[in-house]
């Protein structure tokens, strides 16, 4: 029985973490015409989610703004309930949806496109968690088509480390156009989106090089670097040049950015191409324009991914060819000790919040040291 009620954060505001809310009386949200109503039984977090709490986007004008994702056309509307890698099972269904659909196994693919299949063009995409409520609840509604049934052979909360992380990486890579035998370097590459790369260059046969910090170095070698080097230490392209021994570096999938910025393009070959989805070293970088124009490099935005990204990633998923990194879980009443710990980075892959109903069952056994 699906009860009037439920347990959800709320985001009430741009701000420190008082502005996300643990609410126990939020209505539980009717499938609309189109739509499915899914049980949340695990939701992964992310740095985008973050970065909107604080309003850290900007604008073109004023880098230090306050403002939300997509800053100026903004679908952001408060109380917003956060959270995009959802997974659970769905529980009821709107009109135009078979009733057969309920029970499914599902993992959400956040993306809110704004454009008909076969359109692949970002160019006015939104996602679940901002443009409309997302996972962190016990309940949440999503596009039917966003919904996709799984029986991936892994637990719900390792089911929910990839959507969000995953998908970018791998829009990432389809934007820098990675192939097999090429070298790629990741900064930040024991984050979640980082260590995905890593893993699906492996999965294109490319060959990647991490960078990161101390003491991170061998659970990167496990899961398919080829080499890593310590971003804090000595100079950044003779380091990268000394584990590549010489040869080419045709791809740079930074999500660092700030002062090691323009060294990363010196890494590159010529003709080489950089990619980014994310900051997190700072944001205003100094570029020297004759870099990038005598090596003749391609310098590549991106953010979320396609509906066909998303499908190949689930394919990567369920054949086994990629790996959950799951740190830890938390108990969705226990939300600001899991951001904190979230944006302290002191672990490799990503953690996942579980309602309160479900610990038992999906959370305990994979609770954070």
């Amino acid at each position: 029985m699906i009860p009037e009620t439920m347990k959800a954060v709320q985001l009430t505001g741009h701000g420190d973490l008082d502005q996300l809310k643990y609410r126990e009386d939020v209505p539980v949200p009717k499938p609309a015409a189109g739509d499915v109503l899914i049980e949340v039984s695990a939701c992964g977090m992310n740095n985008t989610d973050v970065w909107v709490r604080q309003g850290a986007y900007g604008s073109d004008t004023d880098p230090a703004s306050v403002s939300t994702w997509r800053r100026g056309r903004s679908t952001l509307e408060f109380p917003r309930i956060q959270g995009t890698d959802t997974v659970g099972k769905i529980v009821a269904v709107g009109e135009g949806v078979p009733e057969s659909r309920v029970g499914e196994r599902v993992i959400v693919d956040f993306s809110l496109y704004n454009r008909p299949e076969g359109d692949d063009s970002l160019a006015d995409i939104d996602y679940i968690g901002h443009g409309r409520d997302g996972g962190y609840a016990e309940y949440t509604t999503v596009p039917s088509e966003n919904a996709h049934a799984t029986n991936a052979p892994i637990s719900d909360a390792e089911l929910a480390t990839f959507c969000c992380a995953y998908l970018t990486g791998e829009h990432m890579l389809d934007r820098a156009d990675l192939k097999e035998g090429e070298r790629i370097v990741v900064t930040g590459a024991s984050g979640g989106v980082g260590s995905a790369i890593v893993q699906l260059a492996r999965v294109r046969g490319a060959i990647p090089y991490a960078v990161t910090s101390a003491g991170k170095e061998a659970a990167l070698r496990d899961i398919g670097a080829e080499d890593t080097v310590r971003r804090e230490e000595g100079d950044l392209v003779e380091s990268i040049e000394r584990v590549t021994k010489g040869e080419p570096v045709d791809v740079v999938a930074d999500l660092v950015a700030g002062p090691m910025f323009n060294d990363l393009l010196r890494v590159l070959r010529p003709e080489g191409r950089y990619t980014t989805s994310g900051a997190i070293g700072g944001p205003v970088v100094e570029l020297d324009l004759r870099t990038m124009y005598l090596k003749q490099l391609q310098l590549h935005g991106s953010s979320q991914g396609t509906r066909g990204a998303f499908r190949r990633l689930l394919g990567y998923i369920e054949q086994g060819k990629i790996q959950p990194l799951l740190h830890g879980t938390f108990p969705l009443s226990d939300f600001h000790e899991a951001q904190r710990e979230f944006m302290a980075k002191r672990y490799i892959g990503n953690l996942v919040i579980v309602p309160d109903a479900k610990w038992a069952s999906v959370g305990a056994p994979y609770a954070a040291e």
